[in-house]
């Protein structure tokens, strides 16, 4: 497995090393020490461990259209937008998550080990987002399309303003936002949630006592009626 000192080369030159491995390589980035940027930009399959607390913007803009690209440990606690904009790929996190999660990200798999600030989700276009503990307000917020799971309790606002996404929640929710409602768990979803447990490892998430969250479409479209719940 290659090394590469972050302290030494800073993060540009450990991004552009990082660009330079071919697929299938595998390598750690010793001494992040909070920096930010860290592994942006990539579009290989590559496996890459972070060995330490990480900055803004972590793995964000990797991946492909199709899918696939790199697979992303991060050994410590994160910044904002973790993997904003990720296309494809995965990126976990053994500790926690600052704000703005996964924000617009449109594909791939983000998995936070412990909890997740404001506005996780934010956004979302596709991709699908799981985390361990909690998350905190407007988590979900306009997320347009793909799958967000909560093992823990959500802050308030829960969903504002929701389109195609859906949220799974094991624990509390303090309120839910403009235009998100629950749902009656089908059949589909307790099967999608024990596929997502079998992937992250959350195995203190029973499938089948978890509260589904949703759009209930009354704000698609601008109707003067509703001016008081945009």
């Amino acid at each position: 497995m290659e090394t590469l000192n972050c302290e030494v080369l800073g993060v540009r030159e450990v991004n552009r090393a990082l660009r330079r491995l071919p697929a299938r390589s595998q390598v750690r980035v010793t001494n992040t020490y909070g920096k930010h940027n860290i592994a942006v930009g990539l579009d290989k399959e590559i496996s890459i461990t972070l060995g330490g607390n990480t900055g803004y913007f972590t793995g964000g803009l990797g991946g492909s259209s199709d899918g696939t690209g790199p697979d992303i440990v991060v050994d410590g606690f994160v910044g904002w937008s973790l993997a904003e904009n990720l296309m494809g790929g995965s990126v976990r996190v053994k500790g926690s998550a600052s704000q703005s999660a996964a924000s617009s990200a449109r594909g791939g798999t983000i998995i936070i080990e412990g909890d997740a600030s404001l506005r996780a989700g934010i956004s979302l276009k596709g991709a699908t987002l799981a985390v361990a503990g909690n998350v905190g307000a407007m988590s979900g917020f306009m997320a347009q399309a793909g799958t967000i799971l909560v093992g823990g309790n959500a802050g308030a606002g829960l969903g504002d303003s929701l389109y195609e996404a859906v949220i799974y929640v094991a624990g509390s929710i303090v309120s839910l936002g403009a235009d998100a409602q629950v749902e009656e768990l089908s059949s589909d979803d307790i099967l999608a949630i024990k596929r997502l447990v079998e992937i992250t490892g959350f195995d203190h998430i029973d499938p089948h006592r978890v509260t589904r969250v949703a759009s209930a479409r009354r704000l698609y479209h601008f109707s003067a009626q509703n001016h008081g719940s945009y």
